[in-house]
């Protein structure tokens, strides 16, 4: 026989009203019904019968205005100590469930139920209820590349306490200092009910995809903004941006740029502010980190010293063209993240400081700050031109940009663009002047 145990019973229920709840879902029973004040038992005949049962009526029927619980009915000590699991996949190794269940605790019994179903269920006795409570809520873990998890994470952990309150899970992210080169993901471990645990993986995944599809936008307007730039190269995107195929636009772009075969690309300076403890990270042991940064982004990188003993912040002196820029300001930002100077909860917004002519300075302002506010709105970063300034040596002013790396990366192109496109002016008037006095 298989005793089963129905919970959750009104006090209004009898007998006759289970046997004719059971009647009417073709479950018949094969003894007396035995009831108690709020709880029953009933026997059936076959373990098949009885799965049937637990299947059809557990936390599905109702009766008296109160949802059925129906469950195997065992001994009072094993009763905490013995769990059910279900819908195990058909092709699951018996080797490797018995090592998962030994993950939580000691097994003393494991009992193969057969069903006619495709999917198999046991019984599974463990030495302790504590055990058996642990194994009833198998966490669900996410890998996700560190550069989304902030965003998932949100301002001051807001997303992932939201996901934590709406699907009623636990949620927890492996720390910074698991991640190394050749692992830039995270682990996200979901726990709780198995429904639960569904409906948070629905909203994390929506979460992620938002950040990645952020990301490529991010990425595309890189590659138009620095024509023949190689994406796949860089290697500080999320896993797959890297490998994504270059846009229209950026084929475009690269397609219209001219081809100079001894011309040498022109030189940027960025001056990039970091925190002066990350200094040693981005050193290296006997400056062998930086050395290699140096290398792979094809630019100089220096740090200036310290303005004072008590200084907060460190110069780091960039110089090469547009994509050896991206690419080592790039890296720096990673670094900084992946060292946990920055809070986990926040992306890594930095200071930089470009040069350019005192007389294009007015035109990145724009009238009335009409092209700076505009700038900010375009690529999300702080742009300040300081008022009053006194060009140096070579007539130059500085533009200050603060902001994540996507941000300051466009912020600083399209100055660039500005700048450009100034010179090019002043060249064509200078160019236009003699000829018009000669014409007169």
């Amino acid at each position: 026989m298989n005793k089963l145990y129905i919970g959750n019973l009104s006090p209004a229920a009898t007998a006759e009203d289970l046997k004719q709840l059971f009647g009417e879902r073709k479950l018949p029973l094969a003894g007396q019904v035995l009831l108690k004040s709020g709880y029953a038992f009933v026997d059936y005949p076959d373990q098949n019968w009885a799965i049937r049962a637990i299947e059809t009526l557990s936390g599905k029927v109702e009766l008296h205005g109160k949802v059925m619980e129906v469950d195997y009915s065992v001994p009072k000590k094993l009763r905490s100590r013995k769990i059910q699991i279900r819908n195990i996949p058909p092709d699951l190794q018996w080797e490797v469930l018995d090592g998962l269940l030994a993950q939580y605790g000691t097994v003393e019994n494991v009992e193969q139920v057969n069903t006619d179903t495709e999917t198999a269920v046991v019984n599974v006795t463990y030495a302790t209820k504590e055990e058996a409570k642990a194994t009833e809520e198998i966490p669900l873990k996410i890998l996700a590349h560190n550069s989304l998890v902030g965003r998932l994470i949100g301002k001051e952990g807001r997303n992932l306490k939201k996901i934590e309150q709406d699907t009623g899970t636990k949620i927890t992210i492996s720390p910074l200092q698991d991640l190394t080169i050749y692992n830039p993901e995270r682990t996200i471990t979901v726990k709780g009910s198995t429904e639960a645990c569904s409906n948070a993986e629905v909203e994390i995944m929506k979460k992620l995809r938002e950040a990645y599809e952020n990301d490529v936008v991010a990425v595309n307007q890189q590659a138009n903004l620095i024509p023949g730039l190689n994406l796949s190269a860089l290697g500080i995107f999320s896993t797959g941006l890297s490998m994504l195929p270059s846009t229209p636009g950026a084929r475009g772009a690269a397609a219209a740029a001219p081809y100079h075969p001894f011309a040498l690309p022109e030189q940027e300076v960025v001056n990039l502010f970091i925190p002066t403890q990350a200094v040693g990270a981005i050193i290296g042991k006997k400056g062998q980190h930086i050395r290699q940064l140096a290398r792979f982004a094809g630019a100089s990188i220096k740090i200036a010293p310290a303005e004072g003993p008590d200084a907060s912040e460190r110069m780091v002196i960039i110089t090469g063209p547009p994509e050896a820029q991206f690419k080592a300001q790039g890296r720096i930002f990673g670094k900084l993240k992946e060292e946990n100077f920055f809070n986990p909860k926040e992306e890594v917004k930095l200071e930089a400081h470009i040069k350019v002519p005192s007389f294009a300075a007015g035109r990145v302002i724009g009238k009335g700050g009409k092209t700076v506010n505009e700038l900010q709105n375009l690529t999300s970063a702080e742009v300040i031109v300081p008022r009053d300034q006194t060009p140096d040596e070579n007539e130059e002013v500085i533009v200050k940009i603060i902001g994540h790396f996507f941000a300051s990366q466009t912020a600083q192109r399209k100055i660039r663009e500005i700048v450009q496109q100034v010179k090019q002016q002043e060249q064509k008037h200078a160019q236009g002047a003699p000829a018009s006095q000669h014409s007169k």
